[in-house]
């Protein structure tokens, strides 16, 4: 394994492998920037196939934290974690316990909280061995917890900017959304989609999940292996990442897509083709940072929840910013947004060297 020909290497600053035989710990931490801060983004629990396929996860992952944080003009470069495991079976407070210890091993260059697969719950376990951790319990009105629910606000206020800039639409009564995964994020995302009348398609691996949006919200069922393809106005992405590629992209019918997945994009060269196919993209990481910004103000204090949400209102602002350069120059969002982020990390390289 050639890490540093990985097409997800990126100039990484440390990506360290952790592991521990009694928990059964297998663990990688990737550092790509720490010029605007610590390095900060969550902690995923996949059963990855092979040691290779998590580290090009958590290469690419880790960089899009770098990007996500420099958009969100917060004061945090770029991390991420991985447990290699299947996060139904493998959980234990001992496991997580470990996973602590490596956190601390860093001291203080990577800040971790939960992600895919692991939960609040499992992050208070972390936090009885190192303070290098967030997305923890908080007393009412403070900021903090569970960032599920911010993300999901992100990326509804960010579709809302989508819909109107591409079919010009101030409302979502009726306007159609194909929603891939309704997990954490996803359910809360339809909820509140559902509240403003759209008209929701939904899909999970797992049926107790859909059957719970449709039960609740009155969301029809869709297959998980056509739920791209919908004839929606609108699809969001709210599982892994990937999704959108060679084999994909002709077939979607959407005119927007805007969801909370990370790196959506399988290669650099389909943010290029949904362009060309006339679709409205909204660059993962600007859409889906409302998670982050929430955990960041826990992690640093003095916040209230009321500051986070109005922190999350500027995430529309700046998509409209990303598409608005990308009209005016003919490029793919992604690469407008791709250049912005970069932009921002070196100007305050810059005055660190200085």
């Amino acid at each position: 394994m050639d890490m540093f020909s990985m097409r997800g290497f990126d100039g990484h600053e440390r990506v360290v492998f952790g592991y521990d035989e009694a928990t059964g710990l297998r663990s990688i931490i990737a550092i790509h920037s720490t010029a605007l801060g610590p390095a900060a983004g969550g902690c995923r629990m996949w059963p990855y196939a092979s040691t290779s396929e998590a580290v090009i996860d958590v290469l690419r992952l880790s960089r899009g934290m770098s990007y996500k944080n420099a958009m969100a003009d917060l004061p945090f470069g770029g991390g991420k974690a991985v447990i290699i495991g299947d996060s139904r079976q493998m959980k234990s407070a001992e496991l997580f316990q470990a996973y602590g210890r490596f956190v601390a091993s860093l001291s203080g260059q990577y800040i971790t909280a939960e992600d895919v697969g692991t939960t609040t719950a499992d992050m208070e376990h972390v936090a009885r061995v190192t303070r290098f951790v967030s997305g923890l319990g908080r007393k009412p009105g403070e900021a903090g917890g569970d960032p599920s629910p911010k993300t999901a606000l992100g990326v509804f206020l960010g579709l809302k900017a989508a819909v109107k800039f591409r079919l010009d639409r101030s409302d979502l009564d009726g306007v159609s959304v194909a929603v891939q995964g309704v997990g954490g994020v996803g359910y809360h995302l339809c909820k509140l989609l559902a509240a403003e009348g759209a008209k929701l398609r939904v899909s999970d691996v797992r049926e107790a999940a859909t059957e719970r949006v449709s039960d609740e919200l009155n969301a029809v069922t869709v297959p998980v292996e056509s739920v791209l393809s919908q004839d929606v106005d609108v699809l969001a992405p709210c599982a892994l990442g990937a999704i959108l590629h060679t084999q994909s992209i002709p077939t979607i019918r959407a005119r927007v897509i805007a969801g909370a997945a990370n790196n959506q994009l399988a290669e650099e060269s389909d943010g290029l083709a949904l362009q060309t196919a006339g679709v409205l993209y909204a660059p993962d990481y600007v859409i889906n940072a409302g998670g982050i910004i929430s955990v960041a103000r826990e992690y640093y204090g003095g916040a209230s929840e009321a500051q986070v949400t109005n922190e999350i209102q500027g995430i529309p602002v700046r998509l409209l910013e990303v598409f608005e350069r990308a009209r005016r120059e003919n490029r793919p969002t992604h690469a407008v947004a791709d250049q912005m982020a970069r932009e921002r990390i070196r100007r305050n390289e810059a005055r660190l060297v200085a």
